[in-house]
């Protein structure tokens, strides 16, 4: 009899620790997709607001033994903020585990081609705990950025087009230092050495760099490009550089730059103001930072698009050859026009 009821005994442990397994420490995700992501801000999250996230966005089948389990793991306690990877298949125990140990899932920023700060906050906005207005805030603090030689203008010429690794919950601090720490990358000592043979400060090629980046996608023609901004700011000519007046008035749908547009009154107006423009007008890439400090020794002062409409430019030194290049290229342009009204007419006529 005794026998018995041990074993009985022993078959009901067995059941409870079978259910307890089961509950616990085998798959509770009840979503089809690899993996979904829990957000606990910082300061904010309590553990019963876990709870009610893990319940409301359907992150586990049994919220309820979850609490249970993560009273046990001192979750209450000892809970960390972050951006946590819930992937598929995960165990109660497993998702208590990880976020006790903090055990976040890092973020990657990419970085290409922005144009303005509001660019970078927003971008940084929407992929981090911190929002877009903090992240000006910090720009615009003279303090912030006097720490790595910058102001609230020249900050963007530590921005460089890559991809940036952090934590969800980082700060606008933590997220400015990696910039920082990828501009001293770039800015070696032989990029330095360039940058000083041609009379310029690394924030002068940036921003010399970020012109030629919106004048050309044409990595052959950067260096060309460059040489003749170079060559008309060491003259101390006008830039007369388009994209400078889409940044100006903040239109960057501009397909052509018309007279009205050239009066913009604004310092990054290069047809009003001699000179560099006093910041970038995008974040260029390194193939052209290089294309700049690597740029040939010429004697261009002017370009204008080919009239091939192959997306190349006719490079020219006096500006009696430019007016022959540029009249070359508008009579190719009205010609294609004058095509493209045609066959409107000709369509409008069989209606």
């Amino acid at each position: 009899m005794w026998k018995k009821l041990i074993l009985g005994l022993l078959i009901v442990l067995l059941l409870a620790a079978a259910v307890i397994g089961m509950r616990f420490f085998t798959s509770n995700t009840p979503f089809e997709s690899k993996h979904k992501y829990l957000y606990i801000r910082t300061g904010q999250a309590t553990f019963p607001e876990v709870i009610k996230t893990l319940r409301d966005s359907h992150l586990v089948k049994n919220p309820g033994s979850f609490e249970w389990i993560g009273h046990r793991m001192d979750l209450d306690q000892k809970i960390k903020p972050g951006r946590y990877e819930i992937r598929k298949g995960m165990s109660l125990f497993n998702i208590a585990r990880m976020l006790r140990n903090g055990q976040q899932s890092p973020v990657n920023l990419v970085i290409t081609k922005l144009r303005t700060r509001q660019d970078l906050a927003a971008l940084i906005g929407r992929r981090f705990e911190c929002d877009s207005a903090s992240v000006m805030d910090y720009m615009n603090n003279a303090d912030s950025m006097k720490v790595y030689g910058f102001d609230s203008t020249s900050i963007m010429t530590a921005i460089y087009p890559n991809t940036y690794t952090y934590f969800w919950n980082n700060t606008p601090t933590g997220i400015f230092k990696k910039f920082f720490a990828e501009y001293r990358k770039v800015w070696d000592d032989e990029r330095k050495e360039k940058a000083a043979k041609l009379g310029l400060t690394p924030g002068q090629v940036y921003t010399l760099a970020s012109i030629v980046e919106e004048e050309t996608n044409a990595n052959e023609e950067k260096g060309n490009i460059a040489s003749v901004y170079y060559n008309r700011y060491k003259k101390g000519l006008k830039l007369q550089a388009d994209p400078t007046v889409k940044f100006a008035l903040g239109d960057f749908t501009l397909r052509r730059i018309y007279l009205k547009h050239l009066t913009a009154e604004s310092p990054y107006n290069t047809y009003r103001v001699a000179g560099l423009p006093p910041g970038p007008i995008c974040t260029p890439s390194l193939v052209t930072i290089d294309a700049v400090l690597d740029q040939p020794v010429t004697n261009y002062l002017f370009f204008v698009a080919k009239s091939d409409f192959s997306g190349r430019h006719t490079f020219s030194e006096t500006y009696t050859e430019h007016l022959v290049n540029a009249k070359a290229f508008q009579k190719a342009l009205d010609s294609v026009m004058a095509k493209r009204q045609a066959a409107k007419e000709d369509i409008g006529t069989q209606k």
